[in-house]
């Protein structure tokens, strides 16, 4: 018997009886048959994919080229994969959530309430009552008063003058100082910021003192600075007036005292 040339499917020869014709027919109809057979089946909107890499051998399967308008169940879902080539539905959240990654669930994200705002931090504090300095000394200035302090830079009991950085906040800062110094017309007057006690960071002009009658001399200023963990920055009060002079406290109108802080920018 003659076979096709694709799929060897028997047919019948040139010289075979014609009372033959109806067996050879049924050999070549069931051939056909059980070669077309993975051809059944399937459901709408599915395509014929290949299943193996033997002829013949194929599978229904859903469009490979796209994702199907039915996997969307409402307004606001997104599609997704829970694993290789595998796509999902992720159904809208809450009004106000954001999408976040969580490798515990299956398709990988979530929806999730918002994180709260970045919160303020730093430091202010002022001084409570007057501080006598030398003439021709340079002093830190102590502080027991506190506008703010969001993350313990400051003790109002112990090494009042400084303000130290807290472990994990180590970054750019905002400082700022000014002293307020008694009303007295003799010799200068200035304000420092010396780190961990010794280096000096900043220095706010020298200026000679006002002259006029019951007016106070302030002095002070702001710039940015980058501190580690474990510095710490303190306020440094000096004058030359031939004697002692007070850096004024709260013993003086509130726009007088003198007040020390920082802010935190970032790493």
């Amino acid at each position: 018997m003659a076979t096709t040339t694709n799929f060897g499917w028997t047919t019948p020869d040139d010289t075979d009886y014609v009372k033959d014709g109806a067996a050879a027919i049924r050999t070549l109809g069931s051939a056909i048959d059980t070669s077309l057979v993975d051809l059944k089946g399937g459901t709408t909107g599915q395509v014929l994919a290949k299943a193996s890499n033997t002829d013949m051998d194929f599978t229904w399967a859903s469009d490979a080229t796209g994702i199907p308008a039915t996997i969307f169940d409402a307004k606001g879902d997104l599609i997704v994969a829970s694993a290789a080539d595998t796509a999902a539905r992720l159904a809208v959240g809450t009004n106000g959530y954001v999408l976040t990654a969580d490798s515990a669930e299956a398709t990988g994200v979530k929806w999730a309430a918002a994180t709260a705002s970045v919160s303020f931090v730093g430091c202010g504090v002022n001084k409570t009552a007057d501080q006598s300095i030398s003439s021709d000394v340079s002093t830190a200035i102590t502080f027991t008063g506190e506008d703010f302090d969001t993350d313990a830079f400051h003790s109002t009991s112990t090494n009042t003058s400084r303000l130290t950085i807290p472990a994990g906040k180590g970054g750019k800062y905002l400082i700022y100082g000014y002293l307020s110094y008694q009303d007295n017309g003799t010799g200068s007057r200035a304000t420092h910021i010396n780190l961990n006690g010794s280096s000096r960071i900043a220095s706010f002009a020298r200026v000679q003192a006002v002259t006029e009658a019951g007016s106070n001399t302030a002095i002070g200023g702001s710039f940015i600075y980058n501190l580690s963990a474990g510095d710490y920055i303190e306020l440094v009060g000096y004058q030359k007036s031939g004697g002692s002079l007070n850096v004024l406290g709260s013993a003086s109108p509130d726009d007088w005292r003198s007040r020390f802080g920082l802010y935190y920018l970032g790493a």
